[in-house]
């Protein structure tokens, strides 16, 4: 049985008329005549009754007709499916994230699919650190992902989403918390909370390098596996650290932020994904990603 006998069928049954249902499927009438009999043989049931005068369907074919109807409905609904995740309106994509840093950026970008198409969704992975997330992208884990320049993985293209610069964060009540800019290399006899150093934290690597150029090792005492909880010991007074721009909206008692001295220490966040992720999701995202998370200007 093929699609186009079910279309036959319907026509004839809706019209009651082969000259007509020949008409409505721009089709001469003894091809479509042709069609009805090969269908009625392979039920091996008559589905109409005709004679010179008239076209009625049987008891079968009054049967047949709905579940007909539904058949070619589905194919229907199959098709626009199709096409709309071709379009890249319904389908799956993966995104790791981490949770601080993106609290503004992962939201603007979330609303935006979802006012655009409700259809497509996005599967988060968070806590995830930017370099983990550039190798899950890279190795294909992840669609989709928050990192930090520079990328050299081969294949994994990024597009820019946010500058963000390196400052302080200490205890309320330390003696350098009055100072309205923080010169780094008066941080070299401090402890210091951050990040493990195998977690692929692209911060705990800036927090380094920061302090090897003004001449110093950091000493970390502590080490935690999120922002939130790096600041609260930071407010309990175990030490001090060095964080983003784009975590200060972390309010914790305690705690203050406060600018380093010098030139600004910039971080690039970034979306990374696979060049030849052909997925009509994830360019649909990405077509969305510009217009809720453009391109700023470049320090």
């Amino acid at each position: 049985m093929e699609l186009r006998h079910l279309t036959a069928f319907i026509a004839v049954a809706e019209e009651l008329h082969f000259g007509r249902a020949a008409k409505r499927l721009r089709m001469a009438q003894p091809p479509l005549s042709q069609q009805i009999r090969q269908l009625e043989k392979e039920l091996g049931i008559q589905l109409f009754e005709r004679n010179t005068r008239s076209v009625r369907l049987t008891s079968a074919g009054e049967s047949f007709l709905e579940p007909a109807r539904a058949v070619l409905d589905d194919v229907d609904a199959a098709v626009r499916a199709a096409k709309a995740a071709g379009r890249g309106e319904y389908g799956r994509v993966t995104v790791g994230f981490a949770g601080a840093s993106t609290h503004e950026s992962l939201p603007l970008l979330t609303r935006a699919v979802r006012a655009t198409h409700p259809g497509l969704e996005l599967v988060m992975r968070g806590q995830t650190y930017a370099n983990i997330a550039l190798a899950k992208v890279a190795d294909g884990s992840l669609d989709l992902g928050f990192v930090r320049l520079p990328v050299n993985q081969p294949g994994v293209r990024t597009r820019v989403i946010e500058v963000e610069e390196l400052i302080c964060a200490l205890p309320i009540d330390h003696p350098l918390a009055s100072r309205e800019r923080i010169p780094i290399e008066e941080l070299a006899d401090e402890p210091f909370v951050s990040f493990p150093s195998n977690a692929g934290s692209t911060v705990r690597d800036a927090l380094v390098k920061a302090c090897v150029s003004a001449g110093f090792s950091p000493r970390v005492v502590q080490e935690a596996p999120d922002s939130y909880t790096i600041f609260a010991l930071v407010a309990a007074g175990v030490g001090v650290t060095l964080t983003l721009t784009s975590c200060q909206h972390i309010q914790q008692t305690g705690l203050v932020y406060r600018p380093l001295a010098g030139p600004p220490m910039r971080l690039h966040a970034a979306l990374a994904w696979r060049t030849d992720n052909t997925s009509a999701a994830l360019r649909a995202v990405l077509t969305i990603a510009e217009a809720a998370l453009p391109t700023p200007p470049l320090g």
